[in-house]
């Protein structure tokens, strides 16, 4: 027996928390019967539909992206542009989505999977898995204006903060600055809204690392699949991060 939204979150369907939302919304049905109680348990006979649509169990897999600028982080979009799922090849045959989002204007690391335990390890705060950008961003900021990253960035309803920063390099005739910075939290267009806050724009912004996993071997528009060994290693960072 398993939990009802772990279940469709290992369909691939969505994510475990916004397969807990679908339950409270009175959107899932378990052998013909609205269930709208969390932590209710399942069985492989039950018969379990979301949306009116039964799911079908697949085989996780994980793959990790090297997405390109100019291309959205989604399975679809209603103005017709490029997604990244539009990048993958014939042999993906699962219905992977994107793990969080990357920005139009941003590169970088993405995972797609249709393992809903797995994007949930990624994308919880609470995991502590480290996500690293680095940014060009206008102007020269002092250690001052940098320190405020740590205490948090008010934007809107949200403070955003970044875990860790450095300064790569700064060239003053250009008056930009090269930073890398470590979030745990992945909140909409987090690094930019971030940096406008404290003054300083993002020219140009590319994810280099998740967790464990990097772009090493992948240029833009490629990707790869997770080996067994690296889907390990990424539970097994969580789960000690966790304790």
């Amino acid at each position: 027996m398993e939990r009802l939204q772990k279940v469709i979150a290992q369909s691939g369907v969505t994510s475990r928390r916004k397969a807990e939302t679908l339950i409270t919304d009175g959107k899932v049905k378990v052998n013909g019967k609205v269930i709208t109680t969390l932590g209710t348990k399942v069985s492989r006979d039950d018969k379990v539909e979301v949306n009116g649509v039964p799911l079908e169990k697949e085989e996780p897999v994980h793959y990790l992206m090297y997405k390109p600028r100019g291309v959205i982080s989604s399975v679809k979009d209603d103005k017709g542009r490029k997604v990244v799922t539009d990048i993958l090849g014939e042999e993906v045959e699962e219905r992977v989505f994107p793990v969080g989002r990357l920005d139009y204007d941003t590169s970088g690391i993405l995972l797609l999977t249709n393992d809903g335990e797995f994007a949930n390890l990624l994308m919880h705060p609470r995991y502590k898995m480290d996500k690293i950008y680095v940014a060009k961003i206008k102007g020269l900021p002092t250690k001052s204006d940098l320190a405020k990253l740590k205490k948090g960035i008010k934007s809107g309803e949200d403070v955003l903060k970044a875990v860790r920063y450095r300064v790569l390099s700064q060239d003053r005739k250009a008056g930009t600055t090269i930073l890398e910075l470590t979030l745990h939290e992945g909140k909409n267009r987090h690094v930019r809204r971030m940096m406008e806050g404290l003054g300083f724009p993002v020219a140009k912004l590319k994810r280099e690392r998740y967790g464990l996993l990097t772009l090493d071997g992948l240029k833009p528009g490629e990707y790869r699949p997770l080996t067994p060994k690296e889907v390990k290693q990424m539970y097994n960072q969580g789960q000690k991060i966790v304790k």
